[in-house]
This record gives structure tokens, sequence and C-alpha cells, in this order.
């Protein structure tokens, strides 16, 4: 399954270096999924296969999808089943026992297809477990990078790029697509980072994109210096202000 419309490029080296703790605090999430053996997953947004590698460990199939061919090839390395398209144009329908995602869905902003597609994907009673940006997510992040941009007009406007929803939000969502929402909460998850100016480098591209490279130093340079007010302290280091949703969901029909 590939997909022209929605592609994505990232270095899965330089990815797994600076936020290797995305599939680490995944864990409880991958217990929350709770795979069965024979079960038939979909992992959306599977990355470069950690997750996927722990779902199949505990005897369940795995299917992975990404918009990153970087980050497929490497899944694809580890001995997963994975191919490069979006959560938005999937394929499948009523084939999964369960899908699960992890650290994705917030960069979907066209939710409402994400889960009709989620849901489609589902046999009647399968489950959909996920975590990702919610509410309040890197909310000092964002303020300074907006600031930034207010400061330098020849930089462009600030265009968030990112789908972080409220518990009540994507209730109704879920609901309104066939689902049974029986778990969902707001995760405040303060996560330290080497440098802040990595996670900008890795996270802010979509913003930046048309930055001339001394543009690109200015806006790190001055972000970071208005997030050592609020991200940061001698005692902890860089600390990014992530806010998680957690959800489990169950397809009624």
């Amino acid at each position: 399954m590939k997909t022209q419309k929605e592609t994505n490029h990232w270095n899965p080296n330089t990815y797994n270096k600076h936020t290797a703790f995305v599939s680490q605090l995944a864990l409880p999430v991958v217990d929350l999924l709770a795979p069965k053996k024979g079960e038939f997953i979909l992992d959306a947004g599977c990355g470069e296969g950690t997750l996927a590698v722990e779902i199949e460990r505990r005897s369940a199939k795995v299917i992975g999808v990404d918009t990153s061919t970087e980050m497929i090839e490497q899944c694809q390395a580890k001995g997963i089943e994975a191919y490069v398209g979006s959560v938005t144009e999937l394929p499948y329908e009523e084939v999964f026992d369960a899908v699960f995602s992890n650290a994705m869905l917030h960069w979907v902003k066209d939710a409402r297809t994400a889960v009709q597609n989620i849901a489609k994907a589902l046999k009647c009673g399968g489950r959909f477990v996920c975590e990702f940006g919610g509410e309040g997510n890197v909310y000092h992040v964002i303020s300074a990078m907006q600031k930034v941009l207010e400061a330098h007009p020849e930089f462009g406007t600030f265009e968030n790029p990112w789908y972080f929803p409220s518990v009540e939000t994507y209730t109704a969502l879920l609901e309104s697509e066939g689902f049974s929402v029986k778990q969902i909460e707001l995760i405040p998850r303060p996560t330290p980072m080497d440098d802040i100016a990595h996670w900008l480098e890795l996270f802010a591209n979509s913003i930046t994109t048309h930055f001339s490279k001394a543009q690109f130093e200015t806006f790190k340079q001055e972000c970071k210096d208005i997030l050592r007010e609020t991200n940061y302290s001698e005692e902890k280091g860089w600390m990014v202000d992530y806010v998680r949703i957690r959800v489990k969901a169950v397809k009624k029909y």
C-alpha cells in the first residue's frame, strides 16, 4: 500500500538518537492493547517498528503502516510486514482484531477521516487503542514558536500542524463513528530532552521547511531563549511539556 497524497520523511537514526523515549513510554499502551495469540493487528504509524516487534513478541500478527519510506524500510528489516501509507487512506475493511497507534495521530489534522478508516478496518467488536498528543500538549513550545514568527514576519505565519484534542472532543468523534469508548484520559508527561533544539529539528520541520539555513538557526536559538524560562532547569535540564491522550474504544457495529 503506497499513497502519493501523504508522505513524510524521517531519519530513523536521528529520530531514535534523540527520542527513544517515544517507544519506551508507550509500553503501557501495548499493555492496554493486550495482544492475544493469533490476533491480526494494524499498527498505524508504526515508525521503525519497535512497538510492532513488541506486539508480535506477544504472539499477535502485525501489519505496519507509516507515511515515511525510511521508517518502513527499518520496520521491514525487523521482520514486520509494513507498507508506506496514510491512516486517511487505509484500504482495509473489517480485517483487524485491533488497531494500535502511538505518537502519530496528532499529525493527522483530518481526524474524522482517520477514525472512519480505523473503524472500517476493524472487525465488529474490534478494539482501537492509541496514545498521542492531547489538549495542552507542547503548549509552551507552540507559544515560543508563535512568538518567534511574530517577531520575524519574513519567516512567514505560524500554522499549527498538529491536532491535540480534549477528552470531550475525541470521545464525541469516536462515538459518532460507531465506537464505544471504554477508557480515555489526558496524561501530563513532562519528558526529558537532551536539547530542545533537537526537538525543533525533528518535529518543527513542517513549520520551518521553507526557512533558509540562517533563518532556521535564528528560529531555534530564539525559541530556546524563550523556552529556557519554562522548560529548562539546572536540576532537570530540558523538559518537553507533553500531554498525552490515551484511548481504548471498541467498534460497536
